[in-house]
């Protein structure tokens, strides 16, 4: 599980899901899985089995984009063989075509065919999306939202929140799966996290174990609170 730049992407604590899906993946018995971060500035040296790109504050952004774009042909590559990859807030609009900020415009890798411009006001507070995977919460921190070309799916539906302000959050493109939700949100809503490890894997997983079941309760605790006032 490979976290991309975690010394710039941590920031609400997303670089942590790569962390997530390691963890699951042990307690679905696949031993040999473990985290591997990448520093700005340093090569790939193998193909991951999922990637995780976490977000950063705007002042950071430059930096990001331009660790982003040296590793960009071995992301493309990932992506073209079906690797999953996460990507959260300000991560995701990296991967966009475009940056929309007060102060300017910032070009995106152009991986994911979206805009992301700037919302009526600073979205914060608990998010709770409908998918495909059920319905998923996390916590939402943003001033931007995704405009989404033509065809392209979103992620989800939003229940409570504002998303990407469309009534929608995050998108689905690819082997790509960008959401606004913090947490991580990896930890609060296993199935999505099961769901990337499938993908990953190639089957499904099943996790086992005292360890995992903790966890598991302890997300659907939170879960089922944050639903409750959905």
């Amino acid at each position: 599980m490979l976290a991309l730049f975690p010394e710039l992407t941590d920031v609400n604590g997303d670089a942590q899901n790569a962390l997530v899906l390691a963890r699951r993946a042990v307690w679905a018995g696949h031993l040999d899985i473990r985290v591997e971060r990448l520093a700005a500035g340093e090569a790939p040296t193998s193909t991951p089995v999922a990637v995780v790109l976490g977000s950063t504050t705007d002042p950071v952004l430059p930096a990001l984009l331009a660790a982003l774009r040296e590793v960009q042909d071995d992301l493309e590559g990932w992506i073209d063989d079906g690797v999953p990859v996460l990507a959260v807030g300000t991560g995701l609009e990296a991967l966009t075509r475009a940056i929309v900020l007060a102060e300017g415009r910032l070009d995106g890798l152009g991986l994911v065919p979206a805009i992301a411009e700037p919302l009526p006001s600073r979205a914060a507070g608990d998010l709770v999306v409908r998918a495909t995977e059920g319905d998923l919460v996390g916590y939402e921190n943003h001033s931007r939202g995704l405009v989404l070309e033509a065809g392209v799916p979103p992620l989800g539906v939003v229940r409570r929140g504002v998303g990407d302000g469309r009534g929608s959050d995050g998108v689905r493109h690819g082997s790509i799966i960008g959401t606004r939700m913090h947490g991580p949100v990896l930890a609060k809503n296993p199935a999505l996290a099961d769901a990337m490890l499938a993908a990953a894997l190639g089957g499904p997983v099943s996790v086992r174990g005292e360890t995992a079941a903790a966890a598991d309760a302890a997300a659907a605790r939170i879960r089922t609170a944050l639903l409750a006032s959905a």
